[in-house]
């Protein structure tokens, strides 16, 4: 058995899930990998920015510019875009860069008015002589690039999924901000003068936080104790604002995702946190081609790394890692509380493989099991 083999391997120990085949017929390959050039008249490639867009009229047939135009970021610049790509032609499709970010608006304007929207990464930019930079260049260059591929990946969408991309930012800054204030309190602590570390000696870290929220500043301590009582007790009092803020974001999340999807959370280790995060990642129904995509998105696909006759597979590092990392805690959950998870754990160790290539195998079987999951549902457009 190859490695990648080794690494795809379903596992039998598990219940499956109905919904689509990993695989899929030839002919439908070849219907998905239809090129962009034949289906529309022209490609409008943009270049996004805080303050402006600037757009490019490229020919789908041969690639020629038409027409390059530079507007600004807000309702009428998107209206004067949209009006000069009506004036090349009735069937055309807008690569953009930066859907979720500078481009949202725009996505969001365009998608409104039944336009077709691509998405593209923000590609590799070549080397330019004296670190010249021309965004009309740019905006040429994702047209372009839209035509070359065989595979057009779609923007996500907004709503519900807007929503819970919102509150999982929120909450994550929250619980770095948070982590960040409880180190500041233990390296107080450790360098406080020796009456005031002494009440905190042996104490745990809840325990820490409600002893500083009670120190007071007395006449009879020196400068740098009553400094230093003044500020553990300003990190207690926030730690606690931003324990009550990160409660506060995952109770949105959670009532977010029992309206939007409450199936996922029947999965076992999937809670509403993950749930949110993998939402967020897949969108709504049919944006990913096949459940390896959605896989290699989640950086739980292997790199083939072939040459000659030597056949083998990288660990793939890329892709979003913040569904990586809702996978891996799925892995943790399950290998805890689920069965046959251990069980599948035991007989893999058994044939000779680590800890770490079990849970990677672990995590691909998710990534799949969460796919079918989500486009076998019928509610797998509400989140439009």
């Amino acid at each position: 058995m190859t490695a990648q083999e080794r690494w795809a391997c379903p596992i039998t120990v598990l219940p499956s899930l109905p919904g689509p085949e990993p695989t899929t017929s030839l002919r439908q390959r070849n219907e998905r990998m239809t090129m962009l050039a034949d289906e529309v008249d022209v490609v409008i490639g943009v270049d996004t920015h805080k303050l402006t867009n600037t757009a490019a009229m490229v020919l789908a047939a041969t690639g020629g510019v038409l027409e390059e135009l530079t507007t600004e970021t807000c309702r009428a610049g998107y209206t004067a875009l949209l009006a000069q790509a009506s004036a090349h032609g009735d069937v055309r499709a807008w690569a953009i860069e930066g859907t979720n970010s500078y481009g949202a608006g725009l996505t969001r304007f365009l998608r409104a008015q039944g336009e077709r929207v691509i998405e593209l990464d923000r590609p590799t930019r070549t080397k330019r002589r004296g670190g010249k930079k021309s965004d009309p260049l740019d905006a040429v260059r994702a047209a372009r690039e839209a035509l070359s591929r065989p595979e057009l990946g779609e923007p996500r969408t907004m709503g519900d999924r807007g929503a819970l991309s919102v509150l999982l930012a929120a909450r994550r800054s929250a619980v770095e901000a948070r982590t960040a204030a409880q180190r500041q309190v233990h390296a107080l602590i450790v360098a406080a003068p020796e009456g005031l570390r002494a009440r905190f000696s042996g104490r745990t870290s809840r325990q820490i936080l409600n002893i500083a929220l009670r120190l007071r500043v007395c006449a009879e301590h020196d400068t740098e104790t009553n400094v230093t009582i003044t500020v553990l007790r300003s990190l207690a009092r926030r730690i606690r604002e931003l324990e009550a803020e990160t409660d506060a974001h995952e109770r949105a999340v959670s009532n977010l995702v029992r309206a939007w999807r409450p199936d996922l959370l029947d999965l076992c280790g999937v809670g509403p946190i993950v749930a949110a995060t993998v939402l967020c990642a897949w969108s709504h129904t049919g944006r990913f081609r096949s459940e390896g995509a959605f896989a290699s998105l989640a950086g739980v696909a292997p790199i083939p790394a072939s040459s000659g006759l030597v056949v083998r597979n990288r660990l793939n590092r890329r892709g979003d890692r913040q569904l990586n990392r809702a996978l891996h805690v799925v892995v943790i959950n399950r290998l805890r509380h689920d069965k046959a998870t251990r069980e599948y754990v035991d007989r893999r160790r058994g044939e000779g493989k680590s800890d770490r290539e079990i849970k990677r195998c672990l995590k691909r079987y998710i990534a799949r099991q969460l796919f079918r999951q989500l486009e076998a549902s019928p509610n797998g457009l509400d989140g439009l």
